[in-house]
Parts: structure tokens; C-alpha cells; sequence
């Protein structure tokens, strides 16, 4: 951007891109920002999350365990429980970041196997199971929330860097030799035109 050639017109344009620099430079690391406190936000939840997720599994393994130990192996047993299909995944946006949103709750849990030929142990067991699908549905969404800002701010960062590191030092380096061109440009005409009156005054 340095080859510009000296001009006016070429200065007022360059402090115009140098002022619309900056602004893309300040909306950048504030957009940069804001992601990132959502992301510590998130990083939270999914720890907390995760520390759930993990002693609910073990309840509900322990669980399944009791009531195989009671009933046999409970896998024809489970066979009568419907898959549920009934998650829908919405979309809100942070700074233009489209994150996944699952609203609401699967419906109350309810036994979908006859009573007979069970125990209290398999229904502990299904329970413990629901539990553990609710923490796994809001674990996916924060986590996949999580990476996707981290990538957002991964770009923010690196554009925020271009323009600071790169694109506004060229055009303070334009401004700065179109400025010193003008100026060098005003002298000699200053000095060419006290040339011209000297020489008249002589006459």
C-alpha cells in the first residue's frame, strides 16, 4: 500500500481505511471477549456436567447390576422400551455463532415393561438410566456449544491480529510517506515560488 502514489485524494483514503481498520480491530477483540466469557461460562456447566454424568453412571451400572443378579440378564426385558427419538435441536446465536439448543425435557419417565416377572430393582435401575440420557442431551449441547465458540474465537483472533499486526501498521506506513511526500512537495513549491518573486523583484 506504500506504492500509492502521493496524492490528497490517495491520503484521505488510506486514514479512511486506516479509521475503518481500527473499528474492525476494536469489533473484533470485543466480539473476541464476549465469546470467550461464554465460554468459560459453558466450561463450567460441563464440568458440572460431567462430575454428575459420571456418578449417575455409576449408580445406574450398579443398579443394573442388582437387577441382573435378581431377574437374569434384563436385555429381552429392555427390548419393550421404545427408542426415543423425541430430542429437537434449535439454534440461538452469540455474536453470530450459531450454537445448538435443546429445549425443554425428554416427557416423564413411565415403565414401558409389564410388572410381572419384574422388580423394584428394574425400575430403580430405568430411572437411573432416564437420569443419566438427560445429563448426556445437555452434556452434547454444551460441548458442541464449547467447540464451536473455541473455533469462533480461534478466527476472531487471528483476524483481530491480521488487522493489528498487519493491515494498520501498512496503512500508518502509507499515511506516513504520502504525508512526507506532500509535505517535501509543499517546500519545493514554497521555495520555487520565493525563487520566481526574487527574480520579478530583480526586474
Amino acid at each position: 500500500m506504500a506504492n500509492r502514489l502521493p496524492t490528497k485524494g490517495n491520503l484521505m483514503a488510506a486514514k479512511r481505511s486506516r479509521s475503518l481498520a481500527q473499528t474492525g480491530y476494536e469489533l473484533m477483540d470485543r466480539k473476541r471477549n464476549i465469546l470467550i466469557r461464554e465460554l468459560m461460562a459453558m466450561m463450567d456447566t460441563a464440568k458440572d456436567l460431567q462430575g454428575q454424568i459420571d456418578t449417575v453412571f455409576t449408580q445406574a451400572y450398579a443398579s443394573l447390576q442388582a437387577a441382573n443378579i435378581r431377574l437374569g440378564i434384563c436385555d429381552r426385558i429392555a427390548e419393550a422400551v421404545d427408542v426415543d427419538d423425541s430430542l429437537e435441536i434449535r439454534y440461538r446465536s452469540v455474536m453470530g455463532v450459531e450454537l445448538p439448543h435443546i429445549p425443554g425435557q425428554s416427557s416423564a419417565p413411565r415403565p414401558e415393561y409389564g410388572f410381572s416377572g419384574t422388580s423394584s430393582l428394574l425400575d430403580d435401575c430405568y430411572l437411573k438410566f432416564h437420569q443419566v440420557k438427560e445429563l448426556t442431551r445437555r452434556l452434547a449441547e454444551v460441548e458442541t456449544s464449547i467447540y464451536r465458540l473455541a473455533q469462533a474465537i480461534k478466527k476472531a483472533q487471528k483476524r483481530a491480529n491480521a488487522l493489528e499486526n498487519i493491515v494498520i501498521p501498512d496503512l500508518d506506513e502509507t499515511i506516513r510517506v504520502i504525508t512526507d511526500a506532500l509535505e517535501e512537495k509543499e517546500r519545493e513549491e514554497f521555495v520555487r515560488m520565493k525563487v520566481i518573486k526574487r527574480t520579478k523583484e530583480k526586474q
